[in-house]
């Protein structure tokens, strides 16, 4: 643990984020499921324009972008990440432009693109720019770097999903709290399991736990319904991320998790609904469709499964995301619950 917080104290950061996030038990959820005690790591509660987990790798990736009059990143229309981006450019007085892409994800109804993140990042006077959508995540941003570099802004890009070596590290720091968490309540961890896609949260999880916590599995839930791609995406990362850190470097410590229902990636399916119908009516927990729910549908799979025994621990990690609830608010089909005045 003190070879951790020793390494972190090498990479400055700016305070944006919230931290330490708190760490609850989930006890009416894990007796629902029969399984291990589940405990939640609320990475959704990191503070700024309605928190999650990108907060926490901004935080250090913008220390580096002294300077700078402008941010630009990039995301899909209801893109968590470009949301906390938008939201830290206006807290710092920034410009931020943001690359929205058009066409990996179809809207699932007419509030998609004006509700949730999307309605967020204007009132955060981000300025947007519609581009198609060509699998390349990162290229459309930089070539808008360059364009507004040519245009006289001092531009900092900021990669999708805020997925570099640096947010990487950054990411580290949750496995610091997590373990003092822990060791708080008398406990360890089998596996903390969360969203996996652009690779960075999963990259730094996986390099912190090496450090701190080596006797708990890190699972990345593919959200993307591509495990292998998600899976080379993470190698790159944590092999960055152990360079930039003075780490040794094993991909055999990544662990890829595909959901049962497989579904694409924005796709909202039966598993995902009932993972967040389980978590809101059992534990009050908000969970969104396109990250939080799917890991939590994913964790639901393996307790199932009988992954882990009765009397073992595992940690959910929610990364946030929350406002795109609403963009599938029409696609929820949650049955009405009202009550006449005076009755029970």
């Amino acid at each position: 643990m003190s070879q951790l917080n020793a390494l972190l104290a090498r990479f400055p950061r700016l305070g944006l984020a919230q931290l330490p996030t708190p760490l609850e038990p989930l006890p009416r959820l894990s007796a629902h499921l029969g399984g291990p005690a589940i405990w939640v790591k609320r990475d959704d509660m990191t503070g700024l324009g309605f928190g999650g987990n990108k907060l926490r790798k901004l935080d250090y990736v913008l220390h580096e972008a002294g300077g700078a009059d402008t941010l630009v990143s990039g995301g899909v229309v209801q893109s968590n990440s470009q949301r906390q981006v938008a939201a830290v450019a206006a807290k710092l007085g920034l410009q931020c432009h943001l690359v929205v892409y058009r066409g990996r994800v179809a809207d699932p109804s007419p509030a998609y693109g004006r509700s949730g993140n999307a309605l967020l990042n204007q009132l955060f006077g981000a300025h947007l720019h519609e581009t198609p959508w060509t699998g390349d995540r990162n290229a459309a941003i930089e070539n808008l770097a360059d364009k507004l570099r040519a245009r006289g802004r001092r531009v900092f890009a900021v990669p999708y999903g805020v997925s570099n070596a640096l947010g990487a590290v950054g990411y580290m720091s949750a496995i610091a709290e997590i373990a003092v968490q822990s060791r708080a309540r008398a406990m360890e961890p089998a596996a903390i399991l969360h969203a996996s896609g652009s690779g960075g949260t999963q990259a730094g999880l996986v390099l912190g736990a090496t450090l701190a916590l080596p006797n708990t599995r890190i699972i990345g839930i593919d959200v993307d319904g591509e495990p292998e791609p998600v899976r080379r995406r993470v190698a790159a990362c944590l092999k960055d991320a152990a360079a930039l850190a003075e780490l040794p470097y094993a991909d055999d410590r990544i662990e890829i998790a595909p959901r049962s229902s497989g579904s694409r990636y924005g796709v909202l399916d039966i598993a995902t609904l009932e993972a967040m119908r389980l978590a809101a009516s059992l534990e009050g927990l908000v969970l969104d469709p396109v990250y939080s729910a799917k890991a939590m549908a994913g964790l639901i799979d393996l307790v199932r499964a009988g992954r882990w025994r009765a009397d073992e621990q595992i940690v959910f990690l929610h990364s946030g995301g929350t406002p795109a609830l609403f963009a599938y608010a029409d696609m929820l089909d949650l049955p009405a619950s009202m009550e006449s005045a005076g009755q029970g």
